[in-house]
């Protein structure tokens, strides 16, 4: 981390469309941190080729990683994608609302930008169960893959 000056970190969050990326602006002194997005990784793998397109090496980042980024003041901004919002919150992909709250614990503006439209709010049980194809959790056991969440107002920093 003796790379990236004091925030000079942008993180990204779910499956962010490429239109809403296409938006962003980063400064020559910014980085893009993308969440891998398990527990399909679509989100880091499709992320990630956008940035590449625009000319910009991102740095893909396990899902638990950003607490430390934020514990180390690093962090910037935050981008979250969000397939809905209204005036009481944001419901967007799972994962967004913890780091909407370590935003607003750190000082961090939120920005939502337009996710990938999802056709359903749950997973396969079996993907959290497996990783790359190789299952990781003992046969019999039994999963939960919510893929969005609420994110109240009151971490929207609006």
């Amino acid at each position: 981390m003796q790379d990236y000056k004091a925030r000079s970190i942008c993180l990204f969050q779910g499956l962010l469309s490429a239109d809403s990326l296409s938006k962003v602006k980063l400064l020559k002194s910014e980085h893009a941190f993308v969440c891998e997005g398990r527990p399909s990784l679509e989100a880091g793998r499709t992320t990630t080729a956008i940035f590449l397109k625009k000319g910009i090496t991102p740095i893909v980042i396990s899902d638990n990683m950003p607490g430390f980024l934020f514990y180390k003041g690093l962090v910037k901004r935050v981008f979250l994608a969000c397939q809905y919002e209204d005036q009481g919150g944001a419901l967007c992909d799972t994962g967004a609302l913890i780091l909407a709250v370590l935003a607003q614990k750190h000082k961090v503006p939120v920005t939502l930008l337009q996710a990938v439209r999802r056709h359903r709010f749950l997973g396969d049980p079996h993907m959290v169960a497996s990783f790359e194809g190789k299952r990781m959790a003992p046969k019999g056991t039994r999963g939960y893959v919510p893929l969005v969440e609420w994110v109240p107002v009151r971490y929207l920093g609006k």
